[in-house]
């Protein structure tokens, strides 16, 4: 066995390392073992948070104006389509237009029935969060 000192954060800790020859054996440089006077604690990865995906539909935000229900960008992203046009009906919870943010389609839905009174954007359109998207009135 070969002795090494090493060192971790600061702290000197002495180690075996055990040489093997036969081939099937781990090889020497794969295997180490810790002197027992000073094992080497590892210290674990503090888990990242991660949240919880939600459905693909997005409640957009709805502003009320004399004109009608205005719906708005939940996030940036680029309009893949549009679902309605200036005149049609739409029912509560259809889904007006498709918003792709971040490489995922987002389904945007209306908060409301009525007619849609104005359509703001177009396929391609890039949008920030918060700009109409279009009016239902």
């Amino acid at each position: 066995m070969k002795q090494y000192k090493i060192k971790v954060d600061g702290k000197e800790y002495m180690v075996e390392v055990e040489e093997i020859s036969s081939g099937n054996e781990v090889p020497s440089s794969a295997r180490t073992v810790v002197n027992s006077q000073s094992a080497v604690q590892k210290e674990q990865p503090e888990t990242p948070k991660v949240k919880q995906a939600k459905s693909d539909a997005k409640p957009a935000a709805v502003t009320s104006t004399g004109a009608g229900e205005e719906i708005k960008a939940p996030m940036p992203g680029k309009i893949l389509k549009v679902n309605v046009s200036e005149g049609d009906n739409v029912n509560e919870g259809d889904t007006v237009l498709i918003l792709e943010a971040m490489k995922m389609e987002n389904e945007i839905i209306s908060n409301s029935s009525g007619t849609v009174k104005k359509v703001s954007v177009s396929v391609n359109d890039m949008v920030e969060t918060d700009d109409t998207l279009l009016i239902i009135g």
